[in-house]
């Protein structure tokens, strides 16, 4: 059955339908009963990932076609998950390349095939979204091809095969004006092009570790795909790191293969196929799972580094304990320790009395997604502002991340767009017209200026402007950069927020807490609308007397509280400040909440 097994992994920049693509190719190759109801996004099967619409973790699925079962491994298209992307090609014998006939290339479709290129993988591209009215598809091909020469792709993988697609509408066709009937066309080509691995089944086995499943059950599973020989349930196995030690030895006890989005079980795994086993309790990803006799590791394709990083401490605040169930720095350093050893794009690490941590990650969005699933799940925390994580050139010179910002506009928003940049440090590297006065510019900037920048955009493009961001390279440090310029408005005191005191507050800024809120001393509650911290009462009502006078009584109008995502509220924090985070709450705070011993450590650092 090996020789009939395809594994193939879809790429893509964000949004440009990789998910819905495999939806309707495990609809039409009869995976499904034709009367069994079927979600939409089947791939996309975590909480967050079906809230946000984007895919977090890659997942491997299996289809069957003509005698051959094609494993197909779904990656996200975020840049902040890239790590996941990386390692996934390991498992691949080739790659479905999805390109919007309307966007065309974009950052994370540069990322992506460069990867896979570097794997030495020959992609079929797949211009999809064919059915929209923008669609521009001899353009984006002539992109791809420039892509593709521009990454230094050899002339095998020059030569790719392009099919024109809707995920959506469940088609493929080999030409632009060919028939839309079905995706037959592309099941045809992934056979016809992707040839199986050639691997030794004869040898003792010997898979790389790509993923790690936690399972209430089965306890660890790791999914790879089987290198050499054959994995059989019950025989003797161990794991071995990059460097050959050995980290675990224990009994198989249970194997996997997919059918769909499910896991079968099987006697018996052959080299080529993906498979999912149990037995082993300390292997993670990257260790080579094997028999006792082999001492040679699987090489993995090294990850690139974080460029971001968090201090996380237990929550401090008067208000601690209220909200959550999980309080404790051995809580929190257990949760973070199993973080990094399923999520390769995070690293940690602890100071020497294990109470604070420090979390390092690709960018805002990843370390926003862990922070988020860590309140769901009960804790509370006080987390820092966000810093890249600089590097030295070998003269010695600070480097800095520079990330490629692409933004497709109206072209009435360019200008301020420009600006905006331009105060970040940013550099316009591209400019050009993408048709019905908009346009697409591409910047490099430093990682520093662009926290918090996502809302700034869309406040600039009256929301109709799409950014884009990944990492470039490690480029000249940019020199100081100006933070926040509007000073904290700060409560005084615990208590509820009162209504008359906030209406009364209202303009001297703008206000983070609403009526019966409740506050503390050192509590940010607010932003003023010029530099340097003020202290209010948010918390004053109004004095009672027994004289009813004309106008007394009017009715109190608060303006709504803005929400903030858990990104944009670290992106807002100065260095002496802190994010309280808790099941039901976030709250901007100082880090030293008592005002006399606030200035200080004011004065101290000024002195210093």
């Amino acid at each position: 059955m090996a020789n009939n097994i395809r594994n193939i992994t879809i790429i893509a920049h964000v949004d440009h339908g990789k998910t819905t693509m495999i939806d309707s190719l495990m609809k039409q190759s009869g995976v499904f009963r034709e009367n069994e109801e079927v979600e939409e996004r089947l791939m996309d099967s975590g909480e967050l990932e079906k809230e946000r619409g984007i895919t977090i973790l890659a997942k491997p699925a299996s289809i069957n076609w003509k005698d051959s079962r094609i494993n197909i491994i779904d990656t996200p298209g975020h840049r902040d998950f890239a790590a996941e992307v990386e390692r996934v090609l390991s498992m691949a014998d080739g790659a479905l390349l999805l390109i919007d006939s309307a966007e065309g290339v974009m950052p994370q479709t540069k990322f992506v095939l460069a990867k896979a290129l570097k794997q030495g993988l020959r992609p079929i591209v797949i211009i999809n979204k064919l059915d929209r009215s923008d669609q521009r598809a001899d353009e984006v091909l002539d992109e791809t091809f420039d892509l593709f020469v521009s990454l230094d792709a050899n002339e095998r993988q020059l030569d790719f095969p392009v099919l024109y697609a809707s995920g959506r509408s469940g088609w493929a066709s080999k030409e632009i004006d060919g028939p839309r009937e079905n995706l037959h066309p592309l099941l045809d080509l992934i056979l016809e092009h992707v040839k199986p691995a050639e691997l030794d089944k004869k040898k003792p086995f010997a898979m790389l570790s790509t993923l790690l499943y936690a399972d209430s059950f089965l306890g660890r599973s790791l999914v790879g795909k089987i290198s050499q020989g054959t994995a059989k349930a019950n025989q003797q196995i161990k794991a071995i790191n990059l460097q050959g030690e050995k980290v675990d030895e224990g009994r198989l006890t249970k194997i996997f293969r997919y059918e769909g989005t499910k896991k079968v079980p099987i006697e018996v795994g052959e080299a080529g196929d993906i498979v999912v086993i149990a037995g082993l309790e300390k292997a993670n990803v990257a260790d080579t799972i094997c028999n006792l006799e082999v001492n040679q590791p699987i090489s993995a394709t090294p990850i690139d580094p974080p460029t971001m990083a968090i201090k996380v401490t237990v929550n401090s605040s008067p208000l601690a304990g209220t909200e959550g169930k999980k309080l404790t720095s051995t809580q929190i350093r257990s949760r973070l320790i199993l973080e990094a050893q399923n999520n390769v794009g995070i690293t940690f690490s602890e100071n020497q009395h294990k109470d604070a941590f420090e979390i390092s990650g690709r960018g805002e969005l990843m370390l926003e997604i862990l922070l988020t699933q860590m309140r769901r799940e009960g804790f509370e925390m006080t987390v820092s502002p966000p810093r890249v994580l600089f590097r030295k050139d070998e003269n010695g010179n600070k480097l800095e991340p520079i990330e490629e910002i692409t933004m497709d506009l109206d072209e009435e928003h360019s200008s301020k767009v420009i600006d905006s940049m331009n105060r970040r440090k940013g550099k316009l590297i591209d400019l050009k017209d993408t048709g019905k006065d908009k346009k697409r510019l591409i910047f490099h900037a430093p990682t520093r200026g662009l926290m918090g920048y996502t809302s700034r955009f869309l406040t600039l493009t009256k929301g109709t402007g799409v950014i884009n961001r990944i990492f470039h390279s490690y480029g000249k440090y940019e020199g100081e950069m100006d933070g926040r310029r509007n000073g904290a408005l700060i409560s005084m005191e615990k208590g509820k927020a009162v209504a008359f005191a906030i209406f009364n507050l209202q303009a001297r800024g703008e206000m983070f807490v609403t009526h019966n809120d409740s506050v503390y001393a050192g509590m940010i509650v607010g932003l003023a609308p010029k530099p340097g911290d003020m202290i209010i009462n948010v918390m004053k009502g109004k004095k009672l007397t027994n004289m009813r006078t004309q106008g007394t009584d009017e009715n109190v109008v608060l303006t709504p509280v803005r929400k903030m995502s858990i990104a944009e509220q670290l992106s807002m924090l100065n260095s002496d400040e802190a994010l309280e985070i808790t099941p039901k709450s976030c709250r901007l705070r100082k880090a030293i909440l008592n005002p006399h011993e606030r200035k200080k450590s004011e004065k101290s650092g000024a002195a210093a």
